[in-house]
């Protein structure tokens, strides 16, 4: 009973509006009123109007609407409604959407105001039916697939079309990321039209094809790849900071050859002072090498060793120090004659040739573990189970939820272009025409709980208080601050450790995720696969915001800068790993990828690695998901947090000599969404 103010806000994107009439309907605790064919949703326009309602509603619990069309159907992107009682109370409620409406069925947006989010605080039940409805139709939508045996799971479908319209980019992403695609491809055929003749003899002729954008950085690898400083920086700040680690005791494959007694000597001496450090990519050991146009390509597993030369002021940035930095490309063998360790003391090409048989090992698994399966493919996980457990109304759902924006999207393209039969992984990746998939199967079983979370992966990895490790620094800030946010945000919701053992959608979305998506691979260092108390679903959550947002975006970003330059990161070898010391440039030009090889990198990760013009940064989504002015407390705080955080870094960046930015909060995309 009385006079009501309703707001209707329609999307931006080009066709976000409609020219469909669109009902609503109010439903309050004591009574539900039509207020019948309202408007046609106009693009990018907040639309009010008043109603006069004789009947007592009560509080408003929903907003019920539905889009009447004749002869055409024409789809309507709904941002939120918001509905405000005039008069002596004023309340206002607000029913967020944040997704197309489709057809002529009557949808139900339920209030996001109040503490009925969960059904620990709604006793009485006045959202249950509403919500086990939504997740009815939900999991008919969202499906769990399995793009191949032995991965962890994906959403069903293997085409765009298959996917939910809400999961699909809006009109500016999609041009952008097509017209893009189509440029690079334009770009590749010219560079190979223009070259094909020309001699592939000398490193210099990778200049013909280096296009790098605006990345300064990717000059300076150009310039100093051949550096030693620079080829040990990578391992603490480069494009793949996950694999170095303090050594505890001397590698079982470090086998030392005749004649090596001093050496050996030094490193156990700084095992001893906690110095010594190692990145060992084993992961490749036994992974089956490309066959590109009936010409085999080649893989090796190196093991670096390297010296703590880290301490601030000792150097321009991290170096490994030469007398004690190695490489070995293959694991010994039993029965046969220790593999050969490569020094910097050795002739300068063979030094280069093992140096370059490392970098390619890390763009192999930078891409596919680093990044498409810890990145890309966890995301995923992470977004069909929300889908498919947590309903609209839920706190989980709507903290998490602008962090999966546009993630099944990518992940479908990927899995039709990148990594795809007859995709740019088979047409130039040496893992590609299977080891690739064979990687990702590999690389299951280490998908545990503590890898994900960097206070406790920094401390596996000793890493923490190694000053120059900018990477580490940035990241156990950036997941102190998520952490703060979700715990303001789950505080308001769950008070006491029994409300979250109670929740049994969040209990069943932390089971969907390990139990099912993951299969089981975070039980791995874990007492259970859920929740038992506040802290635990906090820090649950936590995971996988920083997952999606920061940790994805410190492995994505750097490959624009640290991969153009193909020398430092050779997407597939030629030749056998070397296991004598006569290398020549030659040989050198010979195992380094051909021209078309080259171009297609190059092109591809200039697509990929590209300043996105359609992007939002950490924290800045549009969407407001919760209302009320704790919540969006909590939202300003973690915004204010985050722009001291990327302000302190632009002013330690001015001092190094190598800027790090990939977990700059301003440039962390909010998903997985490129």
């Amino acid at each position: 009973m009385g006079v009501y103010r309703v707001c209707v806000s329609t999307g931006a994107s080009i066709y976000a509006g409609s020219k469909n009439k669109v009902e609503l309907w109010l439903v309050g605790q004591h009574g539900e009123v039509e207020l019948g064919s309202c408007l046609r949703p106009t693009r990018n326009k907040e639309e009010e109007f008043k109603v006069n309602v004789s009947k007592y509603l009560g509080s408003l619990l929903f907003v019920r609407l539905r889009k009447k069309h004749f002869l055409k159907e024409d789809a309507w992107f709904c941002n939120w409604i918001s509905v405000q009682a005039l008069g002596a109370a004023e309340d206002k409620y607000w029913f967020p959407c944040y997704r197309w409406v489709v057809g002529d069925g009557v949808q139900s947006l339920p209030v996001g105001t109040g503490e009925r989010c969960t059904t620990v605080g709604d006793p009485q039940g006045l959202f249950q039916k509403h919500r086990e409805q939504e997740l009815e139709e939900r999991r008919k939508l969202y499906q769990w697939g399995s793009w191949k045996e032995g991965l962890i799971l994906n959403v069903a479908g293997s085409k765009l079309t298959d996917l939910p319209v809400d999961e699909r980019f809006l009109e500016d992403k999609k041009i952008d990321f097509e017209a893009s695609l189509a440029w690079g491809l334009a770009e590749l055929a010219l560079k190979n039209s223009l070259n094909i003749l020309a001699p592939w003899k000398t490193l210099d002729d990778f200049n013909r094809i280096f296009w790098c954008g605006r990345s300064k950085l990717a000059r300076r690898v150009r310039d100093s790849w051949q550096e030693d400083s620079l080829f040990g920086y990578q391992f603490l700040n480069g494009a793949n900071p996950m694999l170095l680690r303090r050594s505890v005791q001397l590698p079982a494959r470090l086998v030392f050859p005749p004649g090596m007694e001093e050496l050996q000597a030094q490193l156990e001496k700084e095992l001893k002072a906690g110095t010594l450090f190692e990145a060992d990519f084993a992961l490749l050991d036994n992974i089956k090498a490309n066959v590109i146009l009936y010409c085999q390509q080649y893989l090796a597993a190196p093991l670096v060793m390297t010296k703590d030369c880290w301490a601030p002021g000792a150097h321009p940035f991290p170096s490994p120090l030469p007398a004690l930095s190695l490489s070995q490309l293959h694991l010994p063998k039993i029965g046969s004659s220790p593999p050969p360790l490569f020094l910097p003391t050795d002739p300068p090409m063979v030094w280069l040739l093992a140096k370059c048989w490392v970098r390619s090992s890390d763009f192999q698994v930078h891409e596919l573990n680093s990044h498409l399966l810890r990145g890309h493919l966890m995301a995923e996980v992470f977004t069909v189970a929300t889908m498919r457990c947590l309903p609209s109304i839920h706190p989980v759902f709507k903290l998490i939820v602008p962090h999966l924006r546009y993630t099944l999207e990518i992940n479908v393209r990927a899995r039709n272009g990148l990594v795809s039969d007859f995709g740019i992984f088979d047409q130039i990746m040496s893992t590609g025409g299977g080891g690739h998939v064979q990687l990702l199967q590999q690389a299951g079983a280490f998908l545990t709980y503590r890898s994900f979370c960097p206070p406790d992966d920094l401390a596996d990895r000793g890493l923490l208080g190694v000053e120059s490790s900018f990477y580490a620094q940035d990241a156990l800030r950036l997941w102190e601050i998520i952490s703060r946010y979700v715990q303001g945000i789950m505080g308001l919701y769950y008070k006491t450790d029994e409300a979250v053992r109670d929740d049994l959608e969040l209990q069943s979305w932390c089971r969907e995720i390990t139990e099912i998506g993951l299969q089981g691979a975070q039980k791995q260092g874990r007492r259970s696969s859920w929740p038992e108390s506040v802290a635990q679903a906090c820090h649950f959550v936590t995971m996988c915001i920083f997952t999606c947002t920061g940790q994805h975006s410190s492995i994505h970003l750097g490959q624009l800068d640290w991969f153009t330059w193909v020398p430092n990161a050779p997407c597939t070898m030629r030749l056998p790993p070397p296991t004598t010391k006569d290398a020549t440039l030659e040989t050198v030009m010979a195992t380094l990828p051909n021209l078309h090889q080259s171009s297609l990198q190059m092109s591809i990760v200039w697509q990929l690695g590209r300043d996105q013009p359609i992007m939002v940064p950490l924290g800045q989504h549009q969407e407001e998901y919760f209302s009320g002015p704790e919540p969006r407390a909590v939202l300003e705080k973690f915004r204010e947090e985050l722009a001291i955080m990327d302000k302190e870094i632009e002013v330690r960046n001015e001092k190094l000599d190598i800027p790090y930015e990939y977990l700059r909060p301003s440039i962390v995309e909010n998903s997985v969404a490129i």
